[in-house]
């Protein structure tokens, strides 16, 4: 029996590529992942990999929407708010920026297994 591999940044809720169910535990988790209208979409809901591909591409837009809140924050913010709040702002701004790298990871791993790609154990 071959072994059951999770690269490094595979989502815990995800159960390993060919698991029992992984498949449906990727699909509930890139749903947990991405906007919940993506659940109103019976293609999105039917084919697991084209919803990983969504995923990726939100997961990615939040990405550039982070970088532009945090190239944006202080000249934006230094009008409506005290100093400290605003460094505390773009404190979060970098805090969300690390979750999105560690998402955008995690949910190219589980498309790339998706598509086929297995993993293997390394020493």
């Amino acid at each position: 029996m071959a072994s059951l591999v999770s690269p490094p940044g595979w989502p815990a809720q995800v159960r390993p590529p060919d698991a029992p169910d992984w498949e449906r535990s990727a699909a509930d988790w890139l749903l947990d992942i991405t906007p919940p209208e993506y659940r109103s979409y019976p293609t999105l809901r039917r084919h697991v990999v084209v919803l990983a591909r969504f995923a990726v591409l939100h997961v990615e837009a939040a990405q550039l929407a982070c970088r532009r809140g945090l190239s944006e924050a202080r000249a934006e913010l230094r009008e409506v708010a005290e100093p400290d709040v605003v460094e505390v702002a773009v404190q979060t701004w970098h805090q969300e920026s690390a979750r999105l790298l560690a998402q955008r990871r995690a949910v190219g791993l589980v498309e790339e297994a998706l598509r086929g790609r297995r993993f293997v154990a390394r020493l």
